[in-house]
């Protein structure tokens, strides 16, 4: 099993095995934000911090009979102790946790955090009727507002999808422009319909250029630098000349919102055919450069 998966356990156990689904998610985040390498990201959600990845290993957890998923619960019907599974120090750290917020639950764990954490707290639907005139007044200060011109490119190689689109929140970005050929992953989030739901329920707009994208069989046996510049040469030749209309597409898209950022896998936009569709919209747009990779 997953360590994540046990901690996540183990914390369900400390406080009974049995929490309410939001309270969950607020402790499972306390819990990591204090961890110098948290085994869980979360992202400014629907009603505040939020891991999907926790969510899915929790569903998966269910399918194994470790876990029951009831409409507002998560409760481990599993006998094994997790707890003392942990490592030495996770194991005193949850139990310090536990003594420290046991009492605190419901409208007052969210509360907490919302105050103690406000970025998380951006795109909460109740945040303004849970705080302070101040304290709400700080989640609104908390939002980006980089509002100028900017082309952003990003891979999700080694990332997860929390963390990925926290860069694009942090960013202001208002468009996610894919352009995978095939926007399929094994990587949990990174298929289309994941990445929609996640991007579009915080603020992102998702648009799919699968004509800019590389058919898959080009991509075999990518071992130098050489193969990647023939590949982009390729690219650049074949690919960007025929598609005038998709980046005219792209180009409007920039025009109207400013800040987008065009997507694929690779972590480094050089080994990437990003890089060539970023500067030929670039080079559509104006002498100026605003490329930002990231």
């Amino acid at each position: 099993m997953y360590y994540r998966r046990k901690i996540l356990l183990a914390l369900l156990q400390s406080f009974g095995g049995s929490l309410t689904k939001m309270d969950l998610q607020k402790y499972l985040f306390l819990f990591n934000i204090e961890e110098d390498e948290p085994v869980y990201d979360f992202i400014p959600y629907k009603y505040g911090c939020y891991s999907f990845q926790s969510n899915q290993d929790l569903s998966t957890l269910t399918k194994y009979k470790i876990v029951e998923d009831s409409e507002n619960y998560w409760k481990v019907i599993d006998r094994t102790n997790y707890i003392t599974q942990l490592k030495t120090n996770d194991k005193i750290r949850l139990l310090n946790f536990h003594s420290r917020f046991n009492k605190i639950k419901g409208d007052v764990l969210l509360k907490h955090v919302y105050e103690n954490h406000p970025y998380y707290a951006i795109n909460s639907k109740i945040a303004e009727d849970l705080l302070t005139d101040e304290s709400y007044k700080t989640v609104l200060n908390s939002k980006p507002k980089q509002n100028g011109f900017a082309l952003f490119t990003i891979g999700y190689e080694g990332k997860t999808v929390e963390h990925y689109t926290n860069q694009l929140i942090k960013e202001n970005v208002k468009v996610l422009c894919d352009i995978r050929k095939n926007p399929v992953s094994m990587k949990y989030g990174f298929s289309k319909n994941q990445l929609i739901n996640i991007v579009e329920n915080v603020g992102i707009k998702y648009i799919h250029f699968p004509g800019l994208g590389i058919d898959s069989n080009k991509r075999q046996e990518l071992n130098s630098k050489e193969d990647y510049e023939r590949l982009f040469k390729d690219y650049e030749e074949n690919t960007l000349t025929s598609r005038e209309i998709d980046l005219d597409k792209l180009l409007e898209i920039f025009r109207l919102n400013k800040r987008i950022a065009l997507t694929c896998f690779e972590a480094k936009h050089t080994c990437c055919h990003r890089s060539r569709t970023s500067k030929a919209l670039n080079a559509k747009f104006g002498k100026e450069n605003y490329i930002i990779h990231i």
